[in-house]
């Protein structure tokens, strides 16, 4: 008699005979293998040259003076009159040195600037981790057309589980809801193969990293 079993139904009883049959992982420690080769280069540096690939601009600063002359410099050479901070943590840097900002998100529609800490930077891609655990939430890193980040070298991190590791210290029970990394600016090229930046958020990304 002719067998009639088509190739789906073999395939199938392979498959439960797999799972009834139970045989020890032939790779126990594979979680614990490690993906990349060790890098010895500072997570500073990693961090800026992967960052700057995907067209994100690094600015490094020794301390807040530094930082708030770099911002300065740079707000009065791109003309910057409406930078929002919602976070009380930068806003006190900023109040420190009477650096204006808008407090509320009063005429948010005009939006030049959108300024924000970080959960984390993560040097293997050039990444940035944000969360809505903070006030800047969502749209703050969203709409304006600019995203400047104030992040600090004690936030640098290799890879994505050290930044999950970091936020789950932070929060323990309390995770956000919404976590997220941002690699580079807003891109797209689904129009004619042409990269667009600035298509679904921010055109330009800036990332000032602080000692400390």
């Amino acid at each position: 008699m002719r067998d009639i079993t088509t190739s789906k139904e073999k395939l199938l009883k392979k498959v439960r005979k797999a799972l009834l049959e139970k045989r020890d992982n032939p790779y126990p420690a594979l979680e614990d293998l490690p993906m990349y080769p060790p890098d010895d280069e500072l997570l500073e540096v990693v961090f800026a040259e992967q960052f700057t690939a995907v067209n994100g601009q690094f600015v490094f600063c020794e301390d807040e003076v530094q930082f708030i002359e770099n911002l300065l410099e740079l707000a009065e050479e791109r003309k910057w009159h409406k930078i929002y901070c919602w976070e009380p943590a930068l806003q006190q840097v900023l109040n420190t040195y009477e650096y204006p900002f808008f407090e509320t998100d009063k005429d948010f529609e005009q939006a030049e600037v959108g300024f924000t800490l970080c959960e984390a930077l993560i040097a293997r891609n050039g990444s940035i981790m944000l969360s809505n655990a903070n006030a800047a939430g969502r749209r703050l890193s969203i709409y304006p057309p600019v995203h400047i980040v104030l992040a600090y070298t004690s936030q640098l991190v290799m890879d994505l589980k050290d930044g999950f590791k970091l936020i789950k210290e932070k929060y323990a029970d309390r995770i956000p809801s919404m976590i997220t990394t941002v690699t580079g600016p807003s891109r797209t090229a689904d129009i004619e193969k042409t990269l667009v930046l600035g298509a679904h958020g921010p055109k330009e990304l800036f990332v000032f990293l602080l000692d400390g």
